[in-house]
Formats: C-alpha cells, sequence, structure tokens
C-alpha cells in the first residue's frame, strides 16, 4: 500500500483517537454530573435517571470498543500490516479502509462473519 495512503490513514485514525477520548471525556463528566445531581425524587424520575446513566454507559462502551479498534489499526500501520484482511491476509479495499479506516477484515470475511453470528 502507498506511504502517502498510509500516511492519510494514520492521520484519520489519530483524529478519531482524538475525538473520542475528548468524547468519552465529556460524557464522563456528564455521568459524574448526572451522578452528583441525584437528589430523592419520585420513583418514575429515579428511574429515569437510571435509564439515561444506562444510555451513557453503552454508548461509552461502544466508543471504547471503537478506541481499541483504532489503536489496533494504529499499530498495524506500524507494523506494516494495516490494509490486509486479518483471516485471509488479502488486501482490504481503500473504498473499505475509507469508510472504516480500522476495519480488520475484508469484505468478503465481514460477510462471512456476519452471516456465520445469525
Amino acid at each position: 500500500m502507498e506511504k502517502t495512503y498510509i500516511e492519510k490513514m494514520k492521520s484519520a485514525l489519530l483524529g478519531m483517537k482524538n475525538e473520542i477520548l475528548q468524547h468519552l471525556a465529556a460524557e464522563n463528566a456528564e455521568f459524574n454530573e448526572i451522578i452528583e445531581d441525584t437528589d430523592p425524587k419520585d420513583l418514575a424520575d429515579i428511574a429515569s435517571d437510571d435509564i439515561d446513566r444506562r444510555i451513557l454507559e453503552a454508548l461509552g462502551n461502544q466508543e471504547l470498543k471503537t478506541l481499541k479498534l483504532v489503536e489496533n489499526a494504529l499499530v498495524r500501520i506500524e507494523n506494516g500490516h494495516y490494509g490486509k484482511c486479518m483471516r485471509c491476509d488479502q488486501k482490504i479495499p481503500r473504498e473499505r479502509l475509507d469508510a472504516i479506516p480500522y476495519a480488520i477484515l475484508c469484505i468478503k470475511c465481514k460477510t462471512s462473519e456476519e452471516l456465520r453470528n445469525r
């Protein structure tokens, strides 16, 4: 894969990483604020606050998964394995990497995985 393309993708991945970290920090502040602001309320308000907390946790968990994928992609760039499918070792098309810079599987292997998981 071309060095300029890999540098472009590295820059995009670093930008994604920074954005996720900033968002998680902001969510964590909001989450802590919700917890600290919880006063004795009626049951409906308590249930609503609990749902809000769970939603923030779920969003945070998904972002943490994405962050790990981004960090793994950055390691693959450093190791010279970026853009290769982790299953079949074939080249991942640029179109897929442009859409999902941290993709670890080619379209064929990803489709196969999704069909197995149904």
